[in-house]
This record gives C-alpha cells, sequence and structure tokens, in this order.
C-alpha cells in the first residue's frame, strides 16, 4: 500500500508541476524497444517528449517493462534531456539524468511464494536521434541506473 501512495503522490506532484508551468505541449510519443543487463531481459514500452521546457532541454517520461530471468520489471522514468548541436548533419545527440521507479516481481521456484519490491533511483542517458521522411524521429540511447534501478 505503501508503494502505491509513493508513486500516486510521485505522480501527483509531476501533474501539479505540468499545470502550473502553463502549456505543456507533447513534441514527440513513440515506443521503446530494447534489452537490459542485469537482470538479461527483453524491455518494451512507451515515452513522450515534452518540451521544450527550458532552451534544448525537453522532459521525457517513459513507461518501460521487462521481461526475463526469471523476473518481471515495470520502470517509470522522469528524465530531463539536454540536445547538442552538431553542425553538417541531421542527427541530434543528446544527454540527460532523471529518476526513475521499478517495480520488480520475481518467479520463484514451488513451494516458495514469488516475491516483489519497489526501487527507486538515478539515471542518467546518452542518445542520438535523426528525423524521419514520415515526420517522427529514430533514436538510440543508452541508460544508465544509479542506485537499485
Amino acid at each position: 500500500m505503501l508503494k502505491r501512495s509513493c508513486l500516486i503522490a510521485v505522480l501527483a506532484t509531476l501533474l501539479a508541476a505540468a499545470a502550473s508551468a502553463g502549456t505543456v505541449t507533447v513534441t514527440g510519443i513513440g515506443p521503446r524497444v530494447g534489452f537490459s543487463a542485469s537482470p538479461d531481459q527483453i524491455v518494451f514500452g512507451g515515452h513522450l517528449v515534452v518540451g521544450e521546457v527550458a532552451p534544448k532541454v525537453t522532459f521525457d517520461p517513459s513507461l518501460e517493462i521487462g521481461l526475463g530471468d526469471h523476473q518481471q520489471v515495470v520502470a517509470v522514468n522522469f528524465d530531463l534531456h539536454y540536445d547538442f548541436d552538431v553542425s553538417g548533419t541531421d542527427w541530434k545527440p543528446y544527454a540527460g539524468a532523471g529518476i526513475g521507479l521499478a517495480f520488480v516481481g520475481y518467479d520463484r521456484q514451488p513451494p516458495l511464494k514469488d516475491q516483489s519490491d519497489t526501487f527507486a533511483g538515478g539515471n542518467l542517458v546518452i542518445g542520438a536521434g535523426i528525423p524521419t521522411h514520415s515526420r517522427n524521429r529514430f533514436f538510440t540511447e543508452m541508460r544508465f541506473g544509479l542506485g537499485d534501478i
């Protein structure tokens, strides 16, 4: 119950901050697909790009689901990305940081019962995106968890 209360409090705080900031413009939305190490999982989910919240800075919340390695992970990330300008190319590199919450379910062998935990920590993100012909954006990124995530 405490885990749910903390998550609701975080989401309510973020929504209140976004509402007080005035007009929020979602500039991108899309799927996420990848893999993780420790635990070894296939990861999929979605993300939003909200920006600019400051010059060259976007707010990029995401939801990720990881499956495999006898665990299920649901991660909620609240990141800020800073876009770098690089002349002579359409690629736009970025770096960012944020906070994340991970809800982990562990599959255990009978007669043991399955177990679950909630972890919080920081994120460091590096990546690059390029516009596509359909006015979308393809990106690749690497995320490093700090703390227990």
